[in-house]
């Protein structure tokens, strides 16, 4: 297996483990919050569950964006002045339509409003739907490796070797006019 693909493998299971324990949280929040612990008393937003899934999902997104800079990508340098944040949340705020989509499907076109069926629809079909465009997106947009200049002037079919492979803090010279 190359280098790039075990890096990819890599980044891949930390971006799953920090999603997973945002989406711990915020299942935990938007459960709370909609459904609430306690049976026969009214949760806090039983009548507002996108309210509640936003609301549930903003946490998880703080939780994520931290552990996504500074472990799931530490490797990636921020290519923004605010360490990616801005495009981190406009990611975010566009995936999250998905699940809501799923959501309002199981509550406003099937009437299903029972926990498991708001679970299924917003925590597992809509989760699965965004989680590839996320990390997507995230690589590409956000936490953007930077070029490594000495691949750039590797002859054709040269393997680096392991002083190119990793990113290089000087500036090699072009390569000369033949």
């Amino acid at each position: 297996m190359s280098s790039r693909s075990q890096r990819v493998l890599a980044e891949a299971g930390r971006f799953l483990a920090v999603g997973g324990l945002a989406t711990m949280v915020a299942l935990f929040l938007f459960n709370l919050m909609v459904h609430g612990f306690v049976p026969g008393r009214d949760a806090l937003l039983a009548d507002q569950p996108i309210l509640a899934y936003v609301l549930a999902n903003t946490v998880g997104m703080g939780i994520s964006y931290h552990g996504s800079r500074n472990w799931a990508f530490r490797d990636r340098p921020p290519r923004h002045a605010d360490g990616g944040l801005t495009a981190y949340v406009a990611i975010n705020v566009l995936t999250m339509t998905l699940p809501i989509a799923c959501l309002m499907i199981s509550r406003d076109v099937l009437g299903l409003d029972d926990p498991v069926s708001d679970n299924i629809a917003a925590n597992v079909i809509g989760l699965l739907l965004g989680l590839g465009a996320r990390f997507y997106l995230f690589r590409t947009f956000v936490f953007h490796r930077p070029i490594n200049l000495n691949d750039l002037y590797l002859p054709e079919g040269a393997e680096p070797d392991a002083a190119t492979t990793e990113p290089s803090r000087s500036v090699p010279a072009p390569p000369s006019a033949p």
